[in-house]
């Protein structure tokens, strides 16, 4: 979603989660941010979608009335005790990783998600202490023109087709995972009738949904273990960075420390960290802009330092 509309739905779900009322969708429309503006048959068309949205992200939006002489007039709330989670413990580093979850995502899609959950967990009594997440700053990007869609039809359990090293594919896509700094889609690739990981990025257009939602069931397998059977060779190329602090922790994970004779900036520590696109390494770097310095080699430095220089005046 773009995220005009995840704030529209956000509002939209603040509106009636505090309403003590019904409220009809005259009231909504003037009240909630997002709605002005529109003409009546988009305003209608709009509201339906977000009602479905938030029904789909499991928050409970009841309809009904405030009057028993009229029916017929409809209005809608969220009744607090049924948004609510029951009584909840978690330790604090549990709570800690759900507040560091929230931060990860980069897309609208998914940070409505994230936004939801933390809001039924905060409305629980659970609420990460902020002081813990300060020193981590993870970085999991999705720029893909194909992420939202793959996501969309992994929740929906839609088959998809798309193009991908020149051939036609048509895959049950069963789930998308974060490798080594690049996302990955696992499913059945109907073509071949066999399991399959295909990089996101290199997906060839959109991917287009095939048939209805719910064509297919998850396979009775551990998706992990079939994941990392399937992942791509070990790199052969690697780097050595430098790091702030407790900052990329996921360059950090696929690294090991090395130490470094002629010495770093204050609060960094320098790590070799293993590669295999260039180009798609030059990029996660650039994500984490000024917590990882490239020590070498010089011609991945040179290049990162392009990047952020065109970022920096207003290229991409």
């Amino acid at each position: 979603m773009a995220p005009r509309k995840s704030e529209r739905i956000m509002n939209l779900a603040i509106c009636l989660l505090l309403a003590r009322r019904f409220l009809d969708k005259n009231h909504l429309r003037e009240v909630v941010e997002g709605y002005g503006g529109l003409s009546d048959a988009a305003f209608e068309r709009t509201f339906e979608r977000d009602k479905d949205d938030l029904r789909a992200m499991g928050v409970p939006v009841e309809a009904g009335s405030n009057s028993t002489l009229f029916p017929d007039e409809i209005g809608y709330r969220i009744r607090r005790q049924d948004f609510e989670l029951p009584p909840i413990d978690f330790t604090a580093a549990e709570a800690t990783a759900l507040g560091l979850a929230s931060q990860v995502w980069g897309t609208a899609t998914l940070a409505e998600h994230t936004v939801s959950a933390l809001a039924k967990l905060r409305a629980a009594g659970v609420d990460p202490d902020a002081s813990r997440l300060s020193g981590l700053s993870p970085s999991i990007g999705a720029k893909e023109a194909a992420f939202e869609p793959l996501w969309q039809a992994t929740m929906t359990r839609t088959v998809v087709a798309f193009g991908y090293r020149g051939l036609p594919r048509e895959v049950e896509p069963w789930i998308l995972t974060y490798r080594r700094g690049s996302w990955y889609l696992l499913g059945l690739d109907r073509t071949r009738q066999a399991p399959r990981m295909f990089k996101v990025a290199r997906l060839e257009g959109e991917p287009r949904p095939v048939g209805r939602p719910g064509a297919y069931e998850l396979p009775d397998v551990d998706l992990a273990q079939l994941t990392r059977s399937l992942e791509p060779a070990p790199a052969d190329t690697s780097a050595v960075v430098a790091v702030r602090g407790d900052q990329a922790p996921d360059l950090r994970r696929r690294g090991e420390r090395v130490d470094r004779p002629d010495g770093l900036p204050s609060g960094f520590s320098a790590w070799r960290v293993p590669y295999r696109q260039e180009g798609d390494f030059v990029a996660e770097l650039c994500g984490y802009g000024a917590a990882v310095l490239v020590l070498e080699p010089l011609e991945l430095r040179r290049q990162v330092i392009e990047r952020l220089t065109t970022i920096a005046g207003g290229g991409r």
